[in-house]
């Protein structure tokens, strides 16, 4: 298999566990959804300590801890991975499935408006468009079906932030140790949470059943496993492909919450989402129209 190909299958495993992800967290009930990511974080940090044993990527680790500019953009990235995390599992696990792919399917489109504003980065007029009729969508949906999508919009500020800060740390910080870093940083919200679950309804791990149990004991696998896919990916392919790949995750959700959970989707809902998918219409058109023209350039350079 080439590299690229291998990139490829990486990046869609990744999305694609990513999309199936609510279905992880309803099945952990009763748990509440702060319990829950108690034990995401310290259980992440867990398993990231064994794979930096097996690794050997002491090395790394150490040398990143010398430097603390890359201590505090990882902190910061914890915090809004934290953000990211929190809400995801809150909307999943109160049936609200839809809004989060909403989120997903806006943020690519508002990651390119962080390029914009953060890094001064020049953008085609077809990703205006696109951004134009995202914000369109969502006045929409605040308007028309009167609800503030809160959960989408926390979902694509806090995950496109976090996007920026990785790109921050770029190559510096490898996918393991910064997982582990971000991770350590979040120990102390998650005894809080631990210690305020326990003194009110009650810690469940370990007493609702054995199933349960190895449920949520495996929280921090399932966290950690596609992002070390996507890691894996992205280092293979370009970013144009991962572009495109990435709605995997939220037509996956959509699907989720319409068809299998019986979400409502009244009709003012449907003319936001119809106006989010013609801003990622016009996005994936633009990335693959740009796509094709690398390519034709590529054998004009070379000649």
């Amino acid at each position: 298999m080439s590299t690229r190909s291998a990139g490829a299958l990486y990046t869609i495993g990744a999305y694609l566990l990513w999309g199936v992800f609510p279905l992880y967290f309803i099945v952990l009930a009763p748990t509440g959804p702060f319990e829950v990511v108690a034990w995401r974080l310290l259980l992440t940090l867990v398993f990231c300590i064994l794979l930096l044993a097996v690794t050997r990527g002491w090395g790394r680790l150490r040398a990143i801890r010398r430097q603390p500019r890359l201590l505090a953009l990882s902190a910061l990235a914890g915090a809004l991975i934290y953000i990211n995390w929190q809400v995801f599992v809150i909307a999943a696990m109160s049936e609200q499935v839809v809004e989060t792919s909403l989120g997903y399917f806006i943020n690519p489109i508002f990651t390119v408006l962080l390029g914009v504003l953060v890094l001064h980065e020049r953008i085609r007029l077809a990703q205006w468009i696109a951004i134009g009729i995202a914000a369109v969508a969502v006045a929409v949906i605040i308007v028309a079906y009167g609800s503030f999508p809160w959960i989408a919009l926390s979902l694509t500020v806090s995950f496109g932030l976090y996007g920026l800060v990785k790109k921050k740390l770029g190559v510096a910080v490898d996918a393991v140790s910064g997982l582990t870093l971000e991770s350590f940083w979040l120990i102390p919200i998650a005894a809080v949470i631990l210690l305020v679950v326990g003194q009110g309804d009650g810690i469940t791990m370990g007493t609702v059943s054995p199933l349960h149990t190895v449920l949520l004991s495996c929280a921090g696998i399932a966290t950690a496993v596609p992002l070390l896919l996507f890691a894996a990916g992205t280092r293979r392919v370009d970013l144009s492909l991962v572009g495109m790949i990435q709605f995997i995750t939220p037509i996956l959700q959509f699907l989720l919450g319409w068809a299998v959970l019986g979400e409502p989707m009244p009709a003012e809902r449907w003319i936001g989402f119809v106006l989010v998918w013609v801003a990622m219409a016009v996005f994936i058109t633009d990335l693959v129209v740009q796509k094709s023209r690398g390519r034709r350039a590529e054998p004009a350079r070379l000649v």
